[in-house]
């Protein structure tokens, strides 16, 4: 499944606000925050009934609750909202190697493809070719 490729202007003064109240947030969330401008909806292809959604912080790695800024609409007619919401509980397992990849979404996220199942269709147009 590709990734969603809505992007949202950052509410920067309200994105330090919301992770310098977080439990288990940054000590200085200037240096939390990418110099971005804008958030890039990290879940899979979905409709608009489906919120779209940016990881902005773990505040507690291990099993803890992840700080995302969620958004539906764009404009004048975009609404945003910030939850702190428990990680999603699947993992990828690769037997052969032992290797296991979490998903990197919150429980329950919708759509239903996990993070190690959604590819960025923007990865290609942005990598080095083997001449660079």
């Amino acid at each position: 499944m590709l990734q969603c490729t809505a992007v949202t202007e950052t509410p920067v003064a309200e994105v330090l606000v919301a992770l310098l109240d977080l439990r288990g947030g940054p000590g200085d969330p200037r240096d939390a925050m990418a110099d971005d401008c804008f958030l890039l909806c990290e879940l899979g292809e979905h409709d608009e009934f489906v919120e779209h959604a940016a990881h902005l912080w773990t505040a507690e790695p291990h099993g803890g609750r992840d700080l995302w800024f969620l958004w539906a609409g764009a404009g004048a007619h975009r609404v945003y909202r910030f939850a702190t919401l428990p990680p999603c509980p699947a993992v990828l397992r690769d037997f052969g190697t032992g290797a296991v990849e979490p998903c990197l979404f919150f429980a329950r996220h919708r759509p239903h493809a996990h993070s190690f199942s959604v590819a960025d269709p923007l990865a290609d147009l942005i990598a080095p070719t083997p001449d660079d």
